[in-house]
């Protein structure tokens, strides 16, 4: 478990957080996709837990071009301002090219197999569905995705396997633009939607106020089994 550099595609480079599994040998990679709070400790905790569950986890920092290093959590509302402010001020064209780099580095890796994926949460959430219709990425999942509806016309784009955690009682994702990303994915048939009734936005976050233990459990379990399928 360690931060590592990545050199970004249009200069500088950026850090991010790497967990490996325990058994050694190449395994496969994920890049894991921040929320709006940086690459903080709920992101470092998601990185070891799917080491553990055998997977090489990278997760870059997003805020660099703005802030780099940025770690805050969402107990309070000035912490809640300043992530609101860095994801308004976020290039996500040029994250989505950081995430390419973060798997271009994750495949070259001697520790990978070279099959990699990303799985992204709230912000990331929506960044893993542009790398899903953006990237060659072999499988992406996209947990609780903020701003959907303005990305229905890239659904067509996606030709690898994706998976969707939607909330239905998402405070940020009205349930007019639900439907409309619904629809918009619903003729493909590389992605699969699933909609958890009664829950609320980062409803997978342990310790957050949403958090949903049920809900959580079987998105995850979910989760698991398709990267089992597609990268495994």
């Amino acid at each position: 478990m360690t931060d590592i550099s990545i050199p970004a595609g249009d200069g500088g480079s950026f850090s991010a957080y790497v967990a490996k599994p325990a058994g050694g040998g190449p395994a496969p990679g994920l890049v894991v996709i921040q929320e709006i709070f940086g690459v903080n400790q709920v992101m470092r905790d998601l990185c070891d837990g799917f080491a553990a569950q055998g997977w090489l986890a990278v997760c870059p920092d997003l805020f660099w071009r703005q802030e780099p290093g940025v770690q805050i959590t969402d107990k309070t509302q000035e912490e809640w301002n300043r992530a609101f402010a860095l994801m308004n001020g976020m290039d996500q064209d040029k994250a989505v090219d950081d995430l390419k780099a973060t798997l271009a580095w994750l495949r070259q890796n001697p520790d990978c197999t070279g099959k990699a994926g990303s799985v992204g949460y709230c912000l990331g959430g929506r960044l893993a569905f542009m790398m899903a219709a953006r990237s060659d990425s072999d499988a992406n999942v996209s947990y609780y995705g903020v701003g959907l509806d303005g990305l229905v016309g890239e659904a067509a784009s996606i030709t690898k396997p994706l998976l969707m955690h939607i909330a239905e009682k998402d405070q940020f994702v009205p349930a007019e633009a639900r439907e409309k990303v619904l629809a918009a994915v619903k003729g493909n048939p590389n992605v699969t939607a699933h909609v958890y009734p009664g829950v609320d936005h980062a409803f997978a976050r342990a310790g957050g106020a949403h958090f949903d233990a049920e809900a959580a459990e079987l998105a995850n379990g979910r989760t698991a089994a398709f990267f089992k399928q597609h990268l495994g």
